[in-house]
């Protein structure tokens, strides 16, 4: 019989006198709790499974903590705060204390959302959850249902992008900690504002890291880009599995998330005829029945698998919804030309049309950047499990010199972004500044104190960039300024055509949500195709089509919409009789009467 799990790992007041503590070490024969103030050791009893185990008086919330072993004092690797950073003690924090006001709070369907991701520490002057509040009332004036928080687990130093945290259960201590963060998603819940947290479920950060002393969380049976990947199938892998399980579910139970976007999960490497990740789904949809309320997974993979979304009773891993970068990188190529790096796998405006009929646009294709085929047919997966961006931190970040679309591209072409994005059928997702054409960088920056491994961070990024072509290492990942760079400037609203921006973006999610045809969409109602460089789009609905036509090129293109509905224009280019030019770089969006 194989050993039963705890119901929780770490730190957990059980009332305002008596704390527990549970921690998987099997690697160790003894463990030890050390008190910080009063400088007291008691030992843990050794439970079944390797999991020590100890309810005490001494300590309660507020108390500083190691747990010792083998003299070693260590934070607890499923700490729920560091106040004082990766190296110091954990702090015991009663997460079922928060006095919430979101009873009234009723979620949208996942497919209704227009998602804003932002990160945390570049949002606001203040670079906290309760400086990020001041906005939160201008997101919803634009139209956002989601806030989208780029991960916010424990990491080394003040600033981080965030995808090195070393504690999964923790917030992270210079954004404000566990109450600020509970607070946030409360004020967000009473504006009607979703909460979707990234996570990542596939690596720890490389600098202050404690689990591999206490455990066998790691294998070195596989690497990922960023070391020793999880042990998800391994000996031991269903304590693994329980630990990470535990941190999600804390997410949606303690801080009343409403999502988790997984960070990248093709690079959770898992042989095991039942993954991790069904795992995941599973018990988050019974957790969304017992709560009584949704709790949903996103996605991230480069792998263009639709058994990511596939529902478990279908075969499938049973995601919620997957980021879409195909969308992404034919967008790019059709506006820029750039065919670098991975953008030599597209070709523009035709492969558009196929993420807007398909999902992908590389669906067992030759791929000229992996040299080999690259996805699976996508087409039997409905359009609202993509979500699609033009913008968002990677392909911000990732680029030599991590510049935004806002520095390229004309603002008519800025509009043409705003109405491919928001008038798609699936979920649109926009990157913090992109609605007002924020043009500050968006560079990757951390805050290492190991001399080797900051060196090996620039050196990483160097080699990262050797396939973008001509490399220019303009901003230093470790240099505070760095970090200055990339804070958000609305400074720029002051100018006219950044409010004029804003204010397209906001009409467009307008007419998302009050045209029938721009609603929820099946495969059925969606048909796109192109004429030269002009993208069509049409959209159907029993109350009345849509149907959008996009110019990607520098020359006005006369089009005539089909004949079979009496059309008349609502936005973009005017309407002539029946037919007309959609100027360069512009979009029209034509309407019908229901049939």
């Amino acid at each position: 019989m194989s050993p039963s799990l705890p119901h929780f790992v770490g730190a957990r007041p059980r009332d305002a006198a008596t704390t527990e503590f549970c921690v998987w070490a099997p690697l160790h024969e003894r463990v030890d709790l050390y008190l910080v103030d009063t400088r007291e050791s008691m030992p843990l009893e050794p439970c079944e499974g390797g999991y020590f185990a100890l309810a005490t008086e001494r300590a309660t919330a507020g108390t500083d903590y190691y747990f010792v072993l083998d003299g070693d004092h260590l934070p607890d690797p499923a700490s729920k705060f560091q106040p004082a950073g990766v190296q110091g003690p954990t702090q015991v924090v009663d997460l079922r204390s928060y006095s919430w006001a979101d009873a009234d709070y009723r979620p949208r369907a996942l497919w209704e959302h227009v998602i804003y991701e932002l990160h945390v520490g570049a949002f606001s002057e203040s670079g906290t959850f309760e400086g990020a509040l001041e906005y939160l009332d201008g997101l919803v004036d634009l139209g956002i249902s989601a806030i989208e928080v780029m991960p916010i687990a424990q990491f080394s130093g003040e600033r981080n992008w965030g995808y090195d945290g070393v504690f999964p259960f923790s917030v992270q201590s210079s954004y404000g900690g566990p109450r600020q963060f509970q607070h946030f998603v409360d004020e967000c819940h009473q504006r009607g504002l979703a909460v979707i947290l990234d996570v990542v479920y596939n690596h720890l950060g490389p600098e202050g890291d404690v689990l591999e002393r206490y455990a066998p969380f790691f294998t070195d049976r596989y690497r990922t880009p960023w070391g020793h990947a999880l042990n998800y199938d391994g000996p031991h892998s269903d304590d693994v599995r329980h630990y990470f399980w535990l941190t999600a579910r804390q997410w949606f139970v303690d801080y009343h998330v409403d999502a988790l976007r997984l960070d990248a999960v093709d690079s959770i490497v898992d042989n095991t005829a039942t993954p991790f990740l069904s795992q995941l789904a599973a018990r988050t949809h019974s957790l969304s029945e017992e709560l009584g309320r949704p709790c949903e997974l996103i996605a991230e993979s480069a792998a263009n698998d639709p058994r990511l979304v596939t529902p478990l009773e279908e075969g499938g891993i049973g995601m919620d919804a997957q980021w879409n970068d195909d969308f992404h990188h034919a967008l790019h190529v059709a506006l820029t030309g750039e065919r670098v790096g991975y953008y030599e796998d597209y070709t523009g405006v035709e492969d558009i049309e196929r993420t807007l009929n398909e999902g992908f646009a590389l669906q067992d294709q030759w791929s000229p950047f992996r040299q080999r085929h690259h996805g699976a047919p996508s087409r039997q997966v409905p359009p609202d499990r993509f979500v699609v961006f033009a913008q968002n931190h990677d392909q911000v970040g990732n680029r030599p010199s991590s510049d935004r679309l806002s520095t390229t591209l004309s603002d008519q072409q800025l509009r043409l972004v705003a109405a491919l994005v928001l008038l798609s059928p699936n979920i649109p997702l926009l990157f913090m500044g992109e609605e007002y054409g924020e043009t500050a960088p968006f560079p990757f920056f951390v805050d290492y104190s190991d001399p080797e491994l900051i060196e090996a961070v620039r050196s990483g990024r160097a080699h990262e960039f050797a396939g973008f072509g001509d490399f220019r290492d303009t901003l230093d990942p470790v240099a505070p300024s760095t970090f200055a760079e990339a804070k958000l400037r609305r400074s720029l609203l002051e100018k006219p055509a950044h409010r004029e921006l804003l204010g397209h973006y906001q009409s467009l999610i307008d007419l998302r949500r009050s045209v029938p045809a721009l609603g929820r969409a099946s495969r059925s109602n969606v048909t796109s195709w192109t004429e030269g460089n002009v993208l069509a789009l049409w959209r159907t609905h029993e109350q009345g089509d849509a149907l959008a036509f996009f110019n990607l090129s520098a020359h006005a293109a006369p089009l005539a919409p089909p004949s079979s509905r009496q059309w008349r224009e609502l936005s973009g280019s005017p309407l002539s009789g029946a037919a007309f030019d959609v100027e360069p770089w512009g979009y029209c969006l034509l309407l019908s009467e229901a049939q």
